[in-house]
């Protein structure tokens, strides 16, 4: 009796999956010749930012580079999925914008990766925007704390901000701190409505407060190779950003969304899954395109 392994969809995306992270496995992630300072964005909610923001940080981190991430949405969806404590009270972002904490005091590192350092939100946060009114040069408090961080430690290869759903004050320290802009889009029938102002935001950010801004990376998320829809939205972004598209899109998992409620990403979770090696490619072409920049 014959004992090969059937040829069903499932076997075959199994053995897709493992000759994939075998191949993953074997590569070297190219470090930047300096921080890459890199904001997810998107005012649009529900599009995969933090789960991007989370996973492509994880994967930078799995394959050896030293990443930050600072979450700088007060939800704390960030902090939770990559095991950070940000229970109220907790040292954050919000001491580092309105108190002038150091950055490093209140990096947490992440319980499953070594290379991976978390800055906190906490609900404190989420008075921020009204609390920032007053404060001069509010634009750039992150930028400063970022900036004397890094002269402290130039060996960290990629911070990565999450941004909340919207372009208030909190976003707009993240869009000045930093140079390169991720942006997620879903890969639905409207996946291109509702850029144009964020696009007109980030022109205008760069023509005001941060010159060297730019929108350097698009990625697709919840991407369905089976259906026509998720195709002509991929071939569509193709059309509209094809030097920034990262061409890894991202499928829709099942384990992306259960790796959060136990506190860790998808990396971790379950590195052998779909979404994880997706995650793991688009990491890698973001590591090829500024490594040795």
């Amino acid at each position: 009796m014959s004992s090969a392994v059937p040829d069903t969809p499932l076997a075959n995306a199994l053995a897709r999956n493992a000759k994939d992270l075998a191949a993953l496995a074997r590569t070297e992630f190219p470090r930047p010749k300096q921080p890459v300072v890199m904001t997810f964005a998107n005012q649009k909610g529900g599009v995969g930012k933090t789960t991007s923001a989370v996973n492509v940080a994880a994967a930078l981190a799995d394959a050896g580079l030293e990443v930050v991430l600072i979450d700088i949405d007060p939800q704390g969806n960030a902090s939770t999925a990559l095991g950070a404590e940000h229970h109220a009270g907790t040292p954050s972002i919000y001491e580092v914008l309105l108190d002038g904490t150091p950055l490093a005091e209140v990096l947490q590192p992440c319980p499953d990766l070594a290379h991976l350092r978390v800055c906190p939100a906490t609900l404190d946060l989420s008075g921020a925007e009204v609390e920032l009114v007053d404060v001069p040069n509010r634009e750039y408090l992150l930028e400063r704390a970022l900036r004397s961080f890094l002269r402290a430690e130039p060996e960290v290869d990629y911070v990565i901000i999450d941004c909340p759903p919207s372009l208030g004050m909190l976003t707009l320290n993240a869009f000045v701190a930093a140079r390169e802009v991720l942006i997620p889009i879903q890969a639905e029938y409207y996946a291109l409505e509702g850029l144009s102002s964020l696009l007109r935001a980030i022109e205008r950010i760069k023509v005001k407060l941060n010159p060297e801004l730019r929108v350097s990376n698009i990625l697709v998320t919840m991407f369905d190779g089976r259906t026509n829809l998720s195709r002509e939205v991929m071939a569509e972004v193709q059309n509209h950003f094809g030097k920034q598209l990262i061409h890894t899109p991202i499928p829709r998992s099942v384990r992306l969304s259960e790796a959060p409620s136990y506190s860790q990403s998808v990396i971790s979770y379950d590195p052998r899954s779909t979404g994880a090696i997706a995650y793991r490619k688009a990491a890698l072409e973001i590591a090829i395109r500024f490594g040795g920049k």
